[in-house]
């Protein structure tokens, strides 16, 4: 691809100078841009993630085809870019999470695991032979402190988020999610799932057959919805913006 043969170009380059510093973390990024789009949106009492489901071939294996991995039992992340890059990150942070708990006797902090991540992205934009991961992700979980949502990008920042969106159409995503997250919306769970599918929905096509979502509540587990619980989900969300549109219409001939 353009971009493996660019890094390729640069593979030495880890000195940052006028026209050349960071070139290779703008490829990254562009792989990132072109990556399926994934949607968190952190409420009170849950974080909902929602991601693009790439179309599989008629004969593959649908379920060995994941944008959303878990972490530890409280900790997971939606990832956007090369899935190759986003498996050797997610298990090289697999087994920090494991180390820290056998060494600690506790589990790992939110904070704690994005930092670690976000350490191993930014190594990979300074040392010579290396090519940054071409991913951003978005890390969602709870500790003691609570609920946590972050987003790590290819040059190793990270920051926390209400709610985010990242990959391909991120920006269209990002600016629904600015319109219609409210402080009312994030004290319930219900509209902090209609907030993430309808934001994902504005840019995937074909409607709940092309996303997947997943939720998370302090002190369990993260919950992947089946194909069937999307499928519901999407069809009520369908069928509500119909009333309203009917409403309206009534309204105005009224």
């Amino acid at each position: 691809s353009d971009w493996t043969s660019l890094t390729t170009q640069s593979a030495t380059l880890t000195v940052l100078h006028p026209g050349i510093g960071g070139r290779q973390v703008e490829y990254a990024l562009e792989a990132v841009r072109k990556g399926t789009t994934a949607v968190a949106v952190k409420g009170d009492n849950i974080i909902v993630l929602g991601v693009e489901k790439k179309s599989t071939a008629k004969l593959q294996e649908p379920r060995t085809v994941r944008k959303i991995h878990v972490l530890d039992d409280h900790v997971c992340l939606a990832f956007a870019g090369l899935t190759a890059d986003a498996r050797v990150l997610v298990n090289r942070t697999r087994v920090e999470c494991q180390s820290f708990r056998l060494t600690m006797e506790d589990p790992v902090s939110v904070a704690y695991i994005t930092r670690y991540m976000a350490g191993i992205q930014q190594k990979y934009t300074q040392s010579g032979g290396m090519r940054p991961f071409g991913i951003s992700t978005l890390v969602c979980g709870y500790d003691r402190h609570g609920l946590h949502l972050y987003q790590t990008d290819p040059s190793g920042t990270f920051y926390a988020w209400k709610a985010n969106a990242i990959g391909k159409n991120s920006k269209t995503v990002r600016e629904y999610l600015e319109k219609n997250y409210t402080d009312d919306v994030a004290k319930e769970e219900k509209e902090c799932m209609k907030l993430a599918v309808k934001a994902l929905l504005e840019v995937v096509e074909s409607g709940g057959r092309n996303i997947e979502v997943a939720t998370m509540r302090p002190g369990e587990p993260l919950k992947l919805w089946t194909d069937e619980e999307v499928d519901t989900f999407v069809t009520a969300l369908e069928a509500e913006k119909a009333a309203a549109e009917a409403a309206v219409a009534s309204g105005a001939t009224a």
